[in-house]
């Protein structure tokens, strides 16, 4: 295990990485962390560089949709070290198709709104009191 340089209390992370103490903690209790969290004087939580990095990531792939138990599997092959490497790519290819399909999905709920958005410009710069329907966009074949 790396020793630290930089130590962090449970705060100091929280403020650079945006998760609160309890996420932190919860972080911690769910295994996530790639080593133990180190106690300091007093037996408080004690961190380094190299736990913000990591958080980084897992901060990344949860707001992408990775489930707690898949980033758990990952932060578990991470922790083995080298070897594991196919296991790594293909959860990440897993993780990736997942994200593509969530942006396509994204995709197409953006173009309704944007449709949406210009009807109902046209509506208020005609000052139309009356709504008329408007579903769907026309369709694009």
């Amino acid at each position: 295990m790396a020793e630290i340089t930089t130590r962090l209390s449970i705060g100091q992370v929280a403020e650079r990485t945006g998760l609160s103490v309890h996420a932190l903690r919860f972080y911690e209790s769910e295994g996530l962390f790639l080593a133990p969290v180190r106690r300091g004087a007093g037996g408080r939580r004690v961190y380094g560089e190299d736990d913000v990095d990591w958080l980084t990531v897992c901060i990344i792939l949860r707001a992408s949709g990775m489930p707690l138990p898949v980033l758990r599997r990952y932060a578990d092959l991470v922790r083995e070290g080298g070897g594991n490497e196919e296991q790594r790519l293909a959860l990440m290819r897993e993780h990736q198709a997942h994200v593509t399909a969530q942006i396509g999905r994204l995709t197409e709920s953006l173009d309704l709104i944007r449709h949406k958005v210009a009807v109902y410009e046209d509506f208020v710069d005609q000052g139309s009191a009356v709504a008329r329907p408007c579903h769907a966009p026309p369709s694009q074949a």
